[in-house]
Formats: structure tokens, sequence, C-alpha cells
């Protein structure tokens, strides 16, 4: 059930005139493929998904599909704090023809571990595709603990985990307890890619690949051809760039980067707004450094 190696990027959605921008979504997938991206993500985090409705959602998730055409594996964001309402959104995605699904934790209600296991189990029994759990409890307020993750790895079409705590002893210690179940673990922090894949992990799903998906994708690559110092380099390279693209709340530093770089509106929906004025400069200095504008 393993869905990718490698570098996926959580493509932003581009926004205009208060409309989800398929004109601009298509180029920046066509840009994303050419570049070496070895899946696309929709409608995660960096997606906005919590601004979408569902019809809005399906709809860029079947545009997505369409465009790439089989060209490289798609992802589909579908998580949701009330089970009934992920399973149907798990049920749509499949329908139009995604290759895996990304469920992040119930957020606001939370829950036990008992039900974190009993939630994803559902969304996953619903389906034939791939699962991966989305584990970010700065966000959620849920964290998905190894001995969940160990449970959930024997679940036949739970492919593995996004794994954004930031806690490199936890993704450890989830490589352990998973080890030999076919549980891929994939970085969710940009700045702890390599550090990830060198316990085991099988690549990153990256907000930064927004603007520099060769660079992700070669650093990937790298370390799974066992070129350990061209990893390294290459995170340590990207570090001054991540922490621009991660000065405010995921995604408006990237798609303001996205905008400085002619691929979309400068454009968000509520609660999201434009990057405070100084930091665009920043954004927008550290951009130039890079050479991408």
């Amino acid at each position: 059930m393993s869905v990718f190696k490698g570098s996926a990027t959580a493509v932003i959605t581009p926004f205009k005139g208060g409309k989800v921008d398929l004109d601009s979504y298509g180029r920046l997938l066509d840009w994303q493929i050419d570049e070496g991206t070895d899946a696309i993500v929709t409608c995660g985090t960096t997606g906005e998904a919590s601004t979408l409705t569902w019809d809005e959602q399906i709809d860029t998730i079947r545009f997505a599909v369409e465009r790439t055409a089989g060209r490289v594996p798609v992802i589909a964001g579908v998580g949701a704090n009330a089970t009934s309402e992920a399973v149907e959104g798990s049920k749509r995605a499949e329908e139009v023809g995604v290759d895996a699904l990304l469920h992040v934790t119930p957020y606001y209600n939370k829950c036990s571990h008992r039900g974190l296991i009993e939630h994803f189990t559902a969304c996953a029994q619903a389906v034939k595709i791939p699962v991966i759990l989305y584990s970010v409890q700065s966000r959620t307020g849920m964290n998905i603990a190894p001995d969940v993750c160990a449970e959930l790895a024997d679940v036949d079409n739970i492919a593995g985990i996004k794994e954004a705590s930031g806690d490199i002893s936890q993704v450890a210690e989830i490589a352990r307890v998973t080890r030999g179940k076919g549980f891929d673990i994939w970085s969710g922090n940009d700045d702890m890619i390599v550090p990830l894949m060198s316990v085991g992990g099988a690549g990153v799903i990256s907000t930064v690949a927004n603007i520099v998906p060769r660079k992700t994708h070669e650093m990937c690559a790298a370390y799974l051809a066992g070129d350990n110092d061209k990893a390294a380099r290459l995170q340590l390279e990207l570090k001054p760039l991540i922490d621009a693209v991660f000065m405010e709340v995921n995604p408006i530093p990237v798609k303001a980067a996205a905008h400085l770089m002619g691929m979309c509106e400068y454009e968000y929906r509520l609660p999201l707004c434009p990057l405070a004025d100084a930091n665009f400069k920043r954004l927008e200095e550290c951009m130039k450094t890079y050479g991408l504008i």
C-alpha cells in the first residue's frame, strides 16, 4: 500500500474573485510535475481546505485527478472532526479517482486514543484506497501516539502517517513500533526532512515545495539513493527559506511567495489574510537571495 517515496507537494489553492482559480491551479500542478515532484496533495492544510465547502473541495480534488492524468499519485485531504463527515468525504474523493486519502486527527472535540483508532479505522474501512494519517497537534490539539500508530498499522489500507509533531524522538518510536508493517512515515515539517528519513522515513509532504519543488525532490531522492551528504547539504541550504515560509501561519507566506513568482493571485479566505508588511518585505528579500524572483 505504499503511496509514494520522496517529495509530495501540499499544493496551495489559488483564489480569484473569491472563487477557486482552477486555471492557475492547473498551471501549478503541471509545473510541479515538470519539476520532479513525486506526488500531489490537494486540499490539505496548505490548500486552505478548511475554508472550502465540501462541493468546492470535491471539485478541486476531481480537477487535480484529471489534470495530473496519472503522471503522479494524487492524495486528497478529506479530514473532518466528525467521523461521519470524514467517511462521506472519503467516499466522494475515492469516487473521483484519487490514489490515496490524507486524514487529519479530529479537532476541537478531540477524543481518546481509542476514539482515534475507531475514527481512522472507520474512515479506512469505508474505502479501498490507501489512507495516510496526519498528526499535527499544534493545529488540532490531538497527537497520534506511537502505540496508536502501531495498532492502526494493522488496518489493511492505512499506509502510513504524515508526522508533524516536530518531535524526532516520537518519530523514531513510531518507526520502531511499526517496523515491518508496511507503514510509511512522511515528514510534515520541512526543516526535519532528512532527520526523519534517517530513522526510516519515506520522504515529505511539503509546503516549501510549492516554490522549490525540484530542490525538495532532489533532497529526498539523494537520501533514498544513499547520498546522505547531498541530502544534508540541501536540507541546510533550504533552512532560511523554510524559516521564511513559516514566519506566519501556513499557508499565508507560501501563497505570498507563489504570488511573487507570478503563479497565483495574492488572495486568501478569512480568517487567513495577507502577510504583515514587514514580513512580506522579509520574504521578498529571502526569495531574491534564492534567485526565485
